[in-house]
C-alpha cells in the first residue's frame, strides 16, 4: 500500500497544508519548496505524477525496478538519483552464509522547487532528513540543502557499515593465529566478510558521481554557491568511505591468505612430527622382527639374547628422539 508524506514551505516559514494531490501546483509556485516522501508507490500513481511533472519515463521505471545501481542522472528539467542507506543488523546471524548487512535503496527527483524521494524499504529515517534539513538551514537554501540532508544520512550509514566489517576484520586477525578456532569457521567468516565488503563497495563508489552530479546541477542560482562548502565536505566522506573500503579489501585478503599459509605451515608441522614418531617406532619393529625370525642367532632363547635386544631398542629411541627434538621435528 502506498504511503506518502510530505513538508511544504512558502517563503522559509512551514506550513502543514501539504496535499499530494496538489504537489505539481506547489512546484510552480515561486518562493515554495516542496518534499514528497513516497513508500512502496503504485505504477499507477507514479505514472500520474510523471505525467504531471514531466519526469522521464526512464527514470520512473527505474525508482521501482527490483535491482538498480547506485547513480545519478541529468535531465532537462530534472536530476534523478539512486543511493542506498546501509544498516548493520543488531546481532550478528549465526549462519556465516548469511550477510551482516542491510541495504535500503532510496530514489529521488530533484526538482528546481523540491525533491520527490521514493523507497521500497519501510527502514529509513526520514524525519532524520528533515531535522538535518532543518539544522542547515534549509528554508535558506532551497531544494540543495534537502537533497544535503538525504545524502549526508546516507554517507553516514556507510561510515557505520565500514566501521562495522573493519572491527570484524580485525577479530578475525585475532582469530587468525588462535588455537581454539576452527580453520573452516574462519574461512566462513572471511568469505562472509569478503561477499559483505563487496557489496558494500557496489553501493559506496559510485557515490562520487552522485555528489559531483547534485552539487553541479545549478537547478537554483541562489542555492549554488552557499551550498558548495557543504558539499564538498559531503564529497569529502565519500571519498574517506571509498579509500576505507579499499583498505579494508586489502585485509581481507592478507587475512585469507595469511590463514591459507597457516594451515599449510600446520600441516607441514604435522607431517614432520608423523615421521619423526615413525622413524622411531621403525626402531623397535626392526629388531623385534629380526629376533621373532624362524632361524638360530646369537642369545637365542637366553636371557641374555632378551636383555640384549631390549637394550638396544631403548638405545637407539633415545638417540632417533634426541636428534628429532634437536631438529625440531618433535
Amino acid at each position: 500500500m502506498t504511503h506518502v508524506r510530505g513538508r511544504i514551505w512558502r517563503d522559509g516559514q512551514p506550513e502543514d497544508d501539504f496535499e499530494f494531490s496538489s504537489i505539481s501546483d506547489y512546484l510552480c509556485t515561486e518562493g515554495t519548496l516542496v518534499w514528497c516522501d513516497i513508500y512502496d508507490p503504485d505504477h499507477a500513481i507514479l505514472k500520474e505524477l510523471a505525467q504531471d511533472l514531466n519526469l522521464n519515463s526512464w527514470a520512473v521505471e527505474d525508482a521501482i525496478a527490483e535491482a538498480e545501481r547506485t547513480k545519478a542522472v541529468v535531465y532537462k528539467t530534472h536530476t534523478f538519483f539512486t543511493v542506498y542507506e546501509v544498516s548493520v543488523k543488531a546481532a550478528t546471524p549465526t549462519d556465516t552464509s548469511e550477510s551482516m548487512l542491510d541495504m535500503h535503496r532510496i530514489s529521488g527527483f530533484v526538482l528546481p522547487r523540491g525533491l520527490i524521494t521514493i523507497r521500497l524499504s519501510p527502514h529509513f529515517d526520514v524525519d532524520e532528513v528533515s531535522q538535518r534539513f532543518d539544522e542547515l538551514g534549509g528554508q535558506e537554501y532551497g531544494v540543495g540543502s534537502l537533497v544535503h540532508g538525504l545524502l549526508d544520512l546516507v554517507v553516514d550509514s556507510h561510515f557505520d557499515a565500514v566501521q562495522c566489517l573493519d572491527d570484524a576484520i580485525e577479530s578475525l586477525e585475532d582469530d587468525l593465529f588462535s588455537e581454539q578456532n576452527p580453520p573452516s569457521t574462519l574461512q566462513r567468516n572471511t568469505f562472509r566478510l569478503r561477499k559483505d565488503l563487496v557489496a558494500l563497495r557496489r553501493v559506496v563508489l559510485p557515490m562520487r558521481e552522485v555528489v559531483t552530479m547534485v552539487q553541479h546541477r545549478r537547478m537554483d542560482g541562489k542555492t549554488a554557491a552557499d551550498l558548495d562548502p557543504v558539499y564538498a565536505d559531503l564529497y569529502d566522506h565519500v571519498l574517506r568511505v571509498s579509500e576505507w573500503t579499499e583498505s579494508l579489501r586489502d585485509m581481507v585478503t592478507t587475512v585469507f591468505e595469511t590463514n591459507l599459509s597457516l594451515q599449510d605451515a600446520r600441516l607441514n608441522n604435522v607431517m614432520k612430527k608423523l615421521t619423526a614418531w615413525a622413524g622411531i617406532v621403525a626402531v623397535p619393529t626392526a629388531i623385534t622382527g629380526f629376533y621373532g625370525q624362524n632361524v638360530i642367532y646369537p642369545g637365542s632363547q637366553t636371557v641374555g639374547g632378551f636383555v640384549a635386544s631390549t637394550a638396544i631398542i631403548v638405545v637407539l629411541v633415545i638417540v632417533l628422539y634426541v636428534m628429532f627434538k634437536k631438529r625440531d621435528w618433535l
